[in-house]
C-alpha cells in the first residue's frame, strides 16, 4: 500500500554566502577606517607644518644664525661653569679639544698673505706692491751660476768694481715686466673714476651737488614725474 506522505525536498542553506559577503563588507569597512585615519593624520601634520612655516616666515631673516650663536654661547657658558667647578682653565681645555687640522686652517685665515687694509699712503701702497712682486720671483739657479762664472770676483762688487750698467736683462725678464705692467693698467682701468661730462645732456642743476641730487631724484621718482616734466617742457601743464 503506497503511502500518501510527500518527502520534503532538501533545503540549501545560504549561510556560507552570507558569511563571505559579511567578511568582504567588514574588510572594506576596515580599509575605509584606515584611510579615514590616515587622511586625518595627514591633515593634522599638514596643519602643524603650515603653522611652523608661518612662524618661521615671521622670524627675522638672520634668525637661524642668531639661534646657532645663542646655542653656542649657552654651550660655552655651561662649559666654563663645568671647568670652574673642576678647577680647570677653560681656554686650556678648549685648546685641547681643537684638532691640528682645524688649528692650522684657522691660523691660515688669521694670517692672510699680504692683506689689503685699504689706501693709507703711497709708501704703504709701494711696500705692498714690492712684497707682491718679490713673492712672484722664482730664483733661476742656472742663470745665477752662469753670471757668477762670467763676472768672477766682480759678482760680489766692492768699491773698486766697475760693473755698473753692464747688466742686460733677459728676454724672459722683459716679458715678465711687460705682463705685470699690463695687469696694473687693466686693474687701474676698473677703478671708479669721475664720469665724463655729457655736453648734450639737459642742464637742470646749478652746481655739482645739485646735479647729484637731481640724478638721485630722477632714479627714484623719474617714472612718476615723467608726464609732468613733459607737460612743463611743452608748456601744456595745467
Amino acid at each position: 500500500m503506497a503511502s500518501g506522505t510527500e518527502v520534503p525536498a532538501p533545503v540549501i542553506s545560504d549561510e556560507p554566502a552570507e558569511t563571505a559577503a559579511s567578511q568582504k563588507r567588514e574588510e572594506r569597512l576596515r580599509k575605509f577606517r584606515e584611510l579615514h585615519f590616515k587622511r586625518n593624520e595627514a591633515r593634522k601634520l599638514n596643519h602643524q607644518e603650515v603653522v611652523e612655516e608661518d612662524k618661521r616666515l615671521k622670524l627675522p631673516s638672520n634668525w637661524e644664525a642668531k639661534k646657532a650663536r645663542l646655542e653656542y654661547e649657552l654651550m660655552v657658558d655651561a662649559k666654563k661653569k663645568e671647568c670652574a667647578e673642576r678647577g680647570e682653565d677653560y681656554e686650556r681645555v678648549k685648546l685641547l679639544e681643537i684638532s691640528a687640522e682645524d688649528a692650522e686652517r684657522w691660523e691660515k685665515k688669521k694670517k692672510k698673505k699680504n692683506p689689503d687694509p685699504g689706501f693709507s699712503g703711497y709708501a704703504e701702497a709701494q711696500l705692498r706692491q714690492y712684497q707682491r712682486l718679490t713673492k712672484q720671483i722664482k730664483p733661476d739657479m742656472e742663470s745665477y751660476e752662469r753670471q757668477r762664472e762670467e763676472y768672477g770676483e766682480d759678482f760680489h762688487p766692492t768699491s773698486n768694481s766697475l760693473i755698473h750698467g753692464t747688466h742686460v736683462p733677459s728676454k724672459e725678464a722683459i716679458n715678465r715686466m711687460q705682463e705685470d705692467v699690463e695687469k696694473q693698467i687693466e686693474k687701474r682701468s676698473k677703478y671708479s673714476r669721475r664720469r665724463a661730462y655729457n655736453d648734450d645732456a639737459d642742464i637742470d642743476y646749478i652746481n655739482e651737488r645739485n646735479a647729484k641730487f637731481n640724478k638721485k631724484a630722477e632714479r627714484f621718482y623719474g617714472k612718476y614725474t615723467a608726464e609732468i616734466k613733459q607737460n612743463l617742457e611743452r608748456g601744456t601743464a595745467v
